[in-house]
């Protein structure tokens, strides 16, 4: 029998005889297609060796699946242990990579990507580079974004124009985002910047002043966070606040009264989110302002903003928001959009806590800025006590931006989701598609356009 010889066999009618002789061809790594048309497999066909390609039909009348051509624009090397994977499982896959340098921002390339290169695509995984209209990708049947959003993309001709299938990789942030969420939460709650300060000076902090805070911090058990936007960053942010004891509350656009609409039908990243929508002790929902107001208004500690950015949520949040969160000085953390956020509003929100609770400071600490303690409306401090970006409005943020100044906010340059396993699951998104559209399946992580996410 020739190695790698390929055959059509119909596993389930076929003789012991035969299942046997399959076997032993299986183990030898010699049977690389088979024809199964009922679902019942042996157990000894595995994905051990790689994905088995479970052709049915196409085979038995000497056809197999249509040559497709994968076109892969990203900023940087292409992955090849992954294009490697996807020729192993996909041979009928060409892939052709263009590496495409980008400015500042990682929305926009340095040079322009060839027209032409798009014209025989059928498959896109991409940043932010698409064709210039449909006219240059006659073929294109899907693209693929290695982002979570796509308001990047939303006046291209290809998002408004085309019907053209569009995914993200919504799902795959959640871990490393959610670990900046509490590193940021914990640098200011317990006073990093005096603690680095100390070291650096070679100083075993003893003024009464920095004791007085560190004896004041309020640890995060019983706190609440609030949830603006419980997709798939909110929910693995929601899994880790729990396990640190506190409560979370969620918001949604639409409502989530059922079992089933509470739950997660995006990409998971294994053992992490909230698949089932179990973790909130509330849920909230709406897209008038008196909705947002009502949840806003539950005594909420933590606010995390990750909404996508659309039309409706743009500067979502302003003035009359920031004085409701004042009720207990929250603490703001977005990881979403820059212009969700009105940025001079949040400014003089953190410049007016930052005033009043300076003015009222104690020698010894026990009551100044930025301390993690259980504020009550009646303090009469008004503003929030700090604030946590990884976004901003615009970027990259200009060196002269008043946001730089405002006290008590860290800032960091729109790298909350960036880590060593971010390219190998977005391309696992992909990938998850893939099976799903040989089989006629569903896809998962579909950009709905008319929501603009």
């Amino acid at each position: 029998m020739p190695t790698q010889a390929a055959f059509a066999i119909n596993i389930a009618t076929s003789s012991y005889k035969v299942r046997r002789c399959l076997r032993e061809e299986w183990k030898e790594g010699r049977l690389l297609i088979i024809r199964c048309p009922k679902p019942r497999i042996p157990s000894y066909i595995t994905e051990s060796q790689g994905r088995l390609s479970l052709i049915a039909n196409q085979v038995a009348m000497g056809g197999g699946p249509k040559s497709e051509h994968l076109l892969v624009i990203l900023p940087f090397n292409p992955p090849i242990a992954i294009f490697d994977r996807i020729r192993r499982n996909y041979p009928h896959i060409k892939i052709t990579f263009h590496q495409l340098n980008f400015t500042e921002t990682p929305w926009k390339g340095r040079e322009a990507v060839p027209h032409e290169i798009f014209h025989d695509a059928t498959l896109l995984i991409t940043l932010s580079a698409l064709p210039p209209s449909p006219q240059d990708c006659p073929k294109l049947e899907l693209i693929h974004f290695t982002s979570a959003g796509t308001n990047h993309v939303a006046k291209s001709p290809i998002y408004t124009d085309t019907q053209i299938p569009l995914t993200t990789s919504s799902g795959i942030h959640g871990p490393q985002i959610s670990e900046w969420v509490v590193m940021t939460m914990l640098a200011s709650s317990h006073h990093y910047n005096l603690l680095h300060q100390w070291q650096r000076d070679h100083t075993w902090g003893k003024d009464p002043h920095g004791l007085g805070l560190l004896r004041n911090v309020h640890d995060k058990v019983g706190q609440r966070l609030a949830v603006l936007g419980y997709g798939s960053i909110g929910r693995q942010v929601g899994r880790v606040a729990k396990a640190m004891g506190m409560d979370v509350i969620a918001y949604t656009a639409s409502p989530r009264n059922t079992p089933e609409s509470k739950k997660d039908h995006g990409f998971i990243v294994p053992g992490t989110g909230d698949p089932d929508g179990d973790i909130p002790s509330a849920w909230y929902s709406g897209t008038e302002k008196k909705d947002l107001h009502h949840f806003l208004a539950q005594d909420v500690d933590h606010l995390l903003v990750s909404v996508p950015l659309t039309e409706q949520t743009r500067h979502l949040l302003g003035k009359e928001e920031f004085e409701i969160l004042s009720k207990r000085n929250a603490f703001v953390i977005n990881i979403s959009r820059g212009p969700i956020i009105q940025q001079p509003a949040l400014i003089s929100a953190l410049r007016a806590f930052d005033e009043h609770s300076s003015a009222n400071a104690s020698s010894d600490g026990s009551f100044a800025v930025g301390v993690e303690t259980d504020i009550k409306a009646d303090t009469s401090i008004p503003g929030i006590r700090g604030a946590a970006l990884d976004v901003t409005d615009p970027e990259p943020l200009p060196s002269d931006d008043p946001l730089w100044e405002a006290p008590n906010c860290i800032i960091t340059p729109h790298v909350s989701g960036l880590g060593s396993a971010y390219v190998d699951r977005c391309f696992q998104v992909f990938e998850v598609n893939l099976e799903r559209r040989e089989k006629g399946e569903k896809l998962i992580n579909v950009v709905d356009r008319a929501k603009g996410y």
